[in-house]
């Protein structure tokens, strides 16, 4: 029962942090109108969030080892909640960025700790199954969080999403302060070596160039599908669909074939058929109905292997959970700033029907930097 509630509380409060990231991008429209600022103006909302984020998490992450998670993830979520409802009720634009940008510490203070606090809890034989669990929950907020987002707006308008997401995190503060209270800090007490770093970075540059592969084309999906397919706005809602499940469904199968076989052997094994099925992808995207399979076959492999990719770092990181997490999620930004940046230089200069092609040069060199072992620093 109490693992139970564990992988629950973990994997509704990342389904909360997934859903205040991923909802602000249907919600832009509505907030431009309001403040009366043009929409590249207002996406600066997610730009502020995901900057903030990128340089805070590390910090939180290294104070975690030496001090406990569940101080750091209740001070989120409280931060969390008063972001939420400054963002709801800003009086002004410049507001609704310092709001962002509170958000953003405050999801850095959550995110990459839930992840190094089921490490630290769950079972070793099961750490790639409960790794996965929590990792869906975020996911799932890709496909289901943020529509249901764009729903309430429907309904109440969009100050109501972030009243409601700050209502939920206030209830959620208290539990997960209930479910972690048993919960020692690490064994970690002294300062971080410099070759620690290093080796730390060296592993998290992995997943950089793997959020390259994967984002450097989901940012551009939909203009790509309505270039290449002519497809709807229905029928490219449906891509996405296929798209969020194939992540989600990703992630929980490979818990159970990392637990399986090793979270090395599946990580790299992924990377390996990321590659493939790119390349698929790319021969397929003109295709119409074909692309629908292999969006589902990319996100569901490149997925497996993120998810297994984590639950090896938390192998090979005992002693360090909370700042190695903290630092993949900053490389997890880094890389989908990257692949933003590169996807809009090969369409400008080769077109859409290369950014598959050119993010499987990604996923290979993904895989190499794979292969290197972890050194324990002198």
């Amino acid at each position: 029962m109490r693992e139970r509630i564990s992988l629950s509380v973990g994997w509704i409060t990342l389904f909360l942090m997934g859903t205040d990231l991923f909802v602000v991008s249907p919600l832009l429209p509505f907030i431009s109108e309001a403040y009366r600022v043009s929409p590249e103006t207002t996406g600066w909302m997610v730009t502020v969030f995901a900057v903030t984020y990128a340089f805070s998490a590390p910090i939180f992450g290294w104070l975690s080892d030496r001090k406990g998670r569940r101080t750091f993830i209740i001070f989120g979520l409280l931060l969390f909640v008063i972001s939420n409802i400054l963002t709801a009720f800003a009086s002004s634009f410049l507001w609704l960025i310092v709001s962002r940008i509170l958000a953003g510490l405050s999801v850095a203070s959550i995110t990459p700790l839930i992840y190094a606090i089921i490490g630290d809890i769950a079972p070793p034989n099961r750490r790639g199954t409960w790794l996965s669990i929590v990792v869906s929950g975020h996911l799932t907020a890709l496909w289901a969080g943020a529509p249901l987002g764009a729903l309430l707006e429907h309904v109440l308008g969009w100050r109501s999403v972030f009243v409601v997401m700050a209502i939920i995190g206030a209830i959620l503060a208290v539990v997960n302060f209930k479910t972690w209270e048993s919960n020692p800090k690490s064994d970690l007490t002294k300062n971080l070596p410099e070759g620690n770093l290093l080796r730390i970075l060296g592993s998290v540059s992995v997943t950089t160039i793997w959020a390259i592969s994967m984002y450097a084309i989901y940012v551009y999906l939909g203009a790509a599908l309505y270039s290449e397919n002519r497809f709807s706005s229905s029928e490219i809602a449906l891509a996405v669909t296929f798209y969020g499940v194939g992540a989600v469904l990703g992630s929980l199968t490979s818990g159970q074939l990392t637990d399986k076989f090793g979270a090395r052997k599946i990580s790299k094994s992924a990377l390996i058929l990321l590659t493939l099925i790119l390349i698929g992808l790319g021969i397929f995207f003109s295709s119409g109905d074909w692309v629908y399979f292999f969006l589902f076959l990319w996100a569901l492999v490149g997925y497996a292997g993120f998810t297994s990719y984590q639950a090896r770092l938390v192998v090979e990181y005992p002693n360090e959970r909370g700042i190695v997490m903290a630092w993949n999620n900053t490389a997890l930004y880094i890389g989908i700033t990257i692949g933003s940046l590169i996807g809009g230089y090969v369409i400008s200069n080769w077109g859409y029907s290369m950014l598959p092609y050119v993010c499987s040069v990604a996923a290979i060199i993904s895989f190499a930097l794979s292969t290197q072992k972890v050194q324990e620093a002198k």
